[in-house]
């Protein structure tokens, strides 16, 4: 056909709807309307049959995928802007109604015979086709001798006429189900129980989901069992969805067991990190004993800088003591606020005995004077050493 062709073709089909419009308009009786409804279904599907036969070529020629179309419905959609059901439903029709042609040229019948008759005959919609082919192409259809096959085909092509799509599927579920009465043939690898339950907390770091599955029915039952005892409404005025109330039963029933079960029964750990909670009442806290005279300020020089026990831990002269500060990770950088009397003039390098371990190094030295470093015991320095611990001088206290 050429184009001359197609314009005179849309000329007339043009002339054509117009003429229906008019015998659809207020002046026509109920026996026009009905012939106008009944006339379009036929024009509907003749039109039908025209695209299915120009698709089947496009198909055979490869048009799509020469236009770089990795399949043939997005192709349609494009074009036509189809959904792409409805393309995948023309595309069957094209395929299984159609005509073939074999890989030597040999004119091939189209793959359903019957149910091409009865849609070239208009009394089929694409539709009818589509549930036509999907019957016959299921493992059901594939376990049927080649007779048995055709003759189904047959028979559905006969109910076409005077069935819906889904009433001719469910007549055809039936066919087959009578004809494959034996079913298919039994595994003997079956499919393996399988009872696992995953726990994915979110990443926020708050709650989390359950996803699970129960082949068992023994497990699945007691579980069931257990959250649907508790996922009653408790009023009538309690708008929880099912699912809410489900979710609820069951953390409730865990809630119970950690609280009442035999602790041989359930591990103390697991799931949430053990947490120690101390309680120190305000009458303890002022009824305090004294510090130790070895930390008083006459004894100790950290003292004599003057911080406050806030602010202490930027104090360079107070790293040094019987305790030793880095156990957290090491001496915290000076505080760029810290006062002129928390840095301590580098004077001399004296090792601080018991303020690090073994091998440590620093660059701080001790405050004061000759005199007064002398008199302050070996652990009272500040803990600068620009010396190993291997070569602490003799006298001096270490680990």
């Amino acid at each position: 056909m050429s184009d001359r062709s197609l314009e005179v073709a849309g000329r007339l089909f043009s002339q054509a709807v117009e003429v229906l419009r008019d015998a659809a308009g207020h002046a026509a009786s109920e026996a026009d309307l009905l012939g106008v409804l009944t006339l379009g279904e036929g024009v509907r599907r003749a039109l039908d049959q025209a695209g299915v036969a120009a698709l089947a070529d496009l198909e055979r020629r490869g048009t799509f995928s020469e236009r770089g179309y990795r399949s043939s419905a997005a192709a349609l959609a494009d074009l036509l802007g189809w959904e792409r059901a409805e393309a995948r439903g023309h595309l069957s029709a094209a395929e299984h109604v159609r005509p073939r042609v074999g890989l030597d040229g040999t004119p091939l019948p189209a793959r359903l015979p019957a149910t091409a008759a009865v849609f070239d005959a208009g009394a089929g919609s694409v539709r009818h086709v589509e549930v036509v082919a999907r019957v016959l192409g299921s493992d059901a259809a594939g376990r049927l001798d080649p007779q048995r096959w055709m003759a189904a085909e047959a028979q559905l092509a006969s109910w076409i006429p005077d069935c819906a799509p889904h009433e001719l599927h469910a007549r055809a579920e039936q066919l087959l189900e009578a004809l494959d009465a034996d079913g298919p043939e039994p595994d003997e690898h079956p499919e393996p129980c399988v009872n696992e339950l995953r726990l994915q907390r979110h990443r926020s770091g708050g709650g989390g989901r359950l996803v699970g599955r129960f082949d068992d029915a023994a497990m699945f039952d007691a579980i069931a069992t257990l959250v649907d005892a508790h996922a009653a409404p408790r009023t009538g005025a309690d708008d929880r969805t099912p699912a809410q109330r489900q979710a609820e039963a069951l953390a409730d029933a865990c809630g119970w067991v950690l609280d009442h079960a035999d602790s041989t029964a359930l591990p103390s750990t697991g799931g949430r990190r053990p947490q120690l909670n101390v309680l120190v009442g305000l009458a303890d806290l002022e009824q305090r004993p004294a510090p130790p005279a070895w930390i008083s300020a006459a004894a100790c020089p950290r003292r004599r800088c003057g911080c406050s026990p806030v602010t202490r831990r930027w104090c360079r002269s107070c790293w040094a003591g019987p305790v030793s500060r880095w156990t957290s990770g090491g001496p915290p950088a000076p505080s760029p606020r810290a006062c002129a009397a928390r840095s301590p003039p580098a004077t001399a390098a004296v090792h601080a005995a018991d303020a690090r371990p073994r091998g440590a190094k620093s660059t701080t030295s001790c405050r004061g004077s000759t005199a007064e470093r002398r008199s302050w015991p070996t652990w009272s320095c500040s803990a600068g050493s620009a010396t190993d611990w291997s070569t602490t001088p003799a006298g001096t206290s270490t680990w």
